[in-house]
Order: C-alpha cells, then sequence, then structure tokens
C-alpha cells in the first residue's frame, strides 16, 4: 500500500500546473536535496516528493542486501559447525582411550600405545612437577634457618605429593617400550617414584618432629619466662627456691628438644644463656647438691639393704662395697660454695666412708675363710691318700703334726662368714681324731 501510494504522489507531482507560470522552474529528477525554503505549495510537494524517492531507493537497497548477509552467515556457521564435528569426534575418542580404564587401554596399549600418549606425557609431566617440588621441599626442610622455611617447605611437599598421588599404581604394566615412543626423553621410572615416595615419607616425619620441637622449644620459652618473672618479683628465700624449681624445668625441657631440628639449635642458644644466668643467681648449685646428695642417700639405701642378713659371698660384699664407692662419689661432688649442702655432705661422707671399711673388713674375712677352707679341705684330701685305715703303719708323728696344721686352718675361720659352719664340723672331727692319736 505504501508503494501505491508513493507511485500516486509521484504521478501527480509529474503532472502540470496550470495556475503556475510557464516559465516556473521545473522540479529536478535527481534525489538532490535543496536547502533554500520552498516558495510555492507545488515546492513543497516536490521536495517532498523527492524525499520519498529517496526513502524508496534506501529500502530497496536494504532489502536487495538481507539475503546476501544471511546466506553469508548461514555458511560460516555450518563450516563451524562442521569443523567443531570433525575435530571434536577424534579427540572425544583420544580422550575415552586415555581414561584410566585397564578394560579400555589394555587393548589399545597392545595394539595402538601411541594413542595413549598424551596420558604417558601427562603422567611423566606430574613426575617431574612432583620432582622439582621435592627437591625444593628437601631443600627448605633439611636445610631450614626460619619457621617459614618449614611453612614453604611443607607447601612444596603437599604439592610434590598430590602430583605424587596422581600418577597410577598400575602404570608400569603397559608403560610404552616401543621404538615408536623412544624418541620422548621419560623421566618417570619405577626406581624414581619409589625413591620419591620414601623421600616424602621421610620429609613427612621430619616435619613432623620439627613442628612438635616447635611447640616444646614455646612451651619451654614461656616456662622460662614465667620462671624469671617470678623469681624477680620473690621477696623472700622459700619464694625464690619455688621460682629456681620452675626455672630448673624449663631448662630441662630445653635439654630434651633434639638438636637435630631447627627448634633444637635454638633451644641450645637459648639453654647456654639461660643456663649461666640460672647459675648466677645460686640456683643451678642448690639443686645439684641436693640431687647429689639425694643420689648418694640411695646408694646409701642400697647398700645397707644388701648388707643385711649375713653371711654373704666374697662377690656380694664386692657389689655392696661398690654401692658404698658410688655414694662416697656424689657427696664428694657437692661443691664448697654451696654452704648447707656442703656442710650434709661432710656428715653424710664419715659415715658412708665408717660403712665403706667395716665392708671391706668382712669381704676379706670371706676370702680368708674361704681360702682357710680350701686349704684345709686340700691337707684333709692328702692326709687320707697317705694313710690307711690302720694308722699304726704309718708315722704317728707326720699324722699327727697334719692334724694339727688342719685344726689351725680350720680354727681360722671366723664367725660371721660362710664357711663357718662347715668348718665347725670338720674341726670337731680333726679334733677327735687327733684326740685319738695322742
Amino acid at each position: 500500500m505504501k508503494s501505491l501510494h508513493q507511485l500516486a504522489f509521484w504521478a501527480k507531482a509529474k503532472q502540470p500546473n496550470n495556475s503556475q507560470n510557464s516559465t516556473s522552474p521545473a522540479p529536478s529528477a535527481g534525489p538532490t536535496f535543496q536547502n533554500t525554503p520552498p516558495r510555492t505549495i507545488e515546492e513543497l510537494e516536490q521536495r517532498m516528493a523527492r524525499e520519498m524517492a529517496r526513502e524508496s531507493v534506501l529500502e530497496a537497497e536494504v532489502l536487495h542486501s538481507r539475503p546476501t548477509l544471511s546466506v553469508k552467515l548461514r555458511r560460516t556457521w555450518n563450516r563451524l559447525v562442521w569443523t567443531a564435528i570433525l575435530l571434536g569426534i577424534p579427540i572425544g575418542a583420544l580422550a575415552v582411550v586415555n581414561l584410566p580404564y585397564a578394560p579400555i587401554r589394555d587393548p589399545i596399549a597392545e595394539e595402538a600405545p601411541l594413542l595413549l600418549l598424551p596420558s604417558y606425557i601427562s603422567m611423566d609431566r606430574n613426575f617431574r612437577q612432583a620432582s622439582a617440588a621435592l627437591e625444593a621441599a628437601s631443600q627448605l626442610i633439611d636445610q631450614a634457618t626460619a619457621p617459614s622455611d618449614l611453612d614453604q617447605g611443607e607447601e612444596k611437599l603437599k604439592q610434590a605429593k598430590a602430583s605424587l598421588d596422581r600418577l597410577p599404581t598400575w602404570v608400569w604394566s603397559e608403560l610404552p617400550d616401543t621404538p615408536y615412543l623412544s624418541w620422548y626423553d621419560w623421566r618417570l621410572n619405577p626406581l624414581g617414584l619409589n625413591r620419591a615416595r620414601a623421600e616424602v615419607g621421610r620429609l613427612e616425619a621430619k616435619l613432623f618432629q620439627e613442628k612438635n620441637a616447635q611447640t616444646a622449644l614455646a612451651q619451654a620459652e614461656q616456662t622460662l619466662g614465667a620462671a624469671m618473672q617470678q623469681h624477680q618479683e620473690a621477696a623472700t628465700s622459700p619464694e625464690k627456691q619455688a621460682a629456681l624449681r620452675v626455672w630448673q624445668d624449663a631448662l630441662d625441657q630445653l635439654q630434651q628438644i633434639p638438636d637435630t631440628t631447627l627448634a633444637g639449635r635454638s633451644a641450645q642458644q637459648k639453654l647456654e644463656a639461660a643456663q649461666r644466668e640460672f647459675e648466677a643467681k645460686g640456683g643451678l648449685q642448690t639443686q645439684e647438691s641436693i640431687s647429689l646428695i639425694e643420689a648418694a642417700k640411695d646408694f646409701a639405701w642400697q647398700a645397707a639393704n644388701a648388707s643385711q642378713k649375713p653371711p654373704h659371698s666374697v662377690d656380694h660384699w664386692q657389689k655392696v662395697i661398690n654401692l658404698w664407692k658410688l655414694a662416697i662419689s656424689r657427696l664428694e661432688q657437692v661443691s664448697r660454695r654451696d654452704l648447707a649442702g656442703y656442710r650434709e655432705a661432710q656428715k653424710l661422707l664419715a659415715t658412708y666412708t665408717t660403712d665403706l671399711e667395716i665392708i671391706k673388713v668382712r669381704q676379706q674375712e670371706e676370702a680368708d675363710a674361704t681360702l682357710a677352707m680350701q686349704q684345709a679341705k686340700a691337707q684333709i684330701a692328702d692326709l687320707i691318700k697317705a694313710t690307711s685305715p690302720d694308722l699304726q703303719q704309718f708315722d704317728r708323728s707326720y699324722v699327727v703334726g697334719q692334724l694339727q696344721h688342719i685344726v689351725n686352718q680350720l680354727e681360722s675361720v671366723k664367725l660371721g662368714t660362710t664357711a663357718y659352719q662347715e668348718a665347725q664340723q670338720l674341726l670337731k672331727s680333726a679334733r677327735a681324731k687327733l684326740k685319738q692319736l695322742q
């Protein structure tokens, strides 16, 4: 309808106007635009006709160009779709055969191992990443100089472990060993993988030890700081002694931290400074004296308990002597600077020395009794061999002399020895025989 209206309007504009002069200018046939305002109604109609004609031309051009543009877009889209299909099918098939499922991979590994190359490259890349991260973690953890090194080493260790966990356990059953794949620089191998896993375990254990050492160091430092503050604020001697006991506990905690760890090396430095200050305040001397005296008392109690219910053998008395010597050696280590402790140690030392001498005497008596008993028995055996049942056939004076010597040997066996009872029985028999011959 719009086109017919435009044509009718255009035809009307072409008809001559009788009311106008023949010399009036004719309207331009072209779609040129005139900026001069229209003077008459005829000029206004002509201008409107030209504008409508120009719009019609533009609409025709647009309608003419639309089918061409749609065809080009449709062709481009079809090409993209077919390209995606043609590329997606082999890529999808390749992705399927590289899935980590044995029923799919085993036939491919036997017939066309080259198709599994993407998964092999991925495995090898993971192993390379794990090796690099593991080496960095080893450097940071084994040669740590600050707690931040341990934190970085832990992150590297997690990365290495994650890369190793992505390596399947069945890789060795189908790892390519054909000349078609020999050009690739494989780094993944069973020995290297086992070493990497073992190194991860070692670093995890060391990192666990380092963390425990850091915790112990923090606790020891907190205890030490509290003890120093308590000793500084103490007003009486008992309060200072209580603070020194806490101080000593902190020093013991620092000593227990393994020196192979970063915290242990730091603890050794802190321990030396804290111990020097502890000694300067006299705490170490008092604690050391108490410990030495208590140890001496323990050894003395053991020695006294072992001496009960005699008689005892020579070896048993030697054990008792060793216990008394240990007690005396502990007392001799008490420093003179600790007046109270040194005074108590000297008193105990006098008592323990006396007890030691008594035990030495008893040991010597036991040794002498044992020797005398052995000699008496040997002489008795010799006398029995040298004589017959009828003593009248032998030298009576010789037999009497031997019996008298035996009696003297048996009489030297003292009371309180292990040989005393047996010696008394033999002495009784020897005296009876001697009396019979005299």
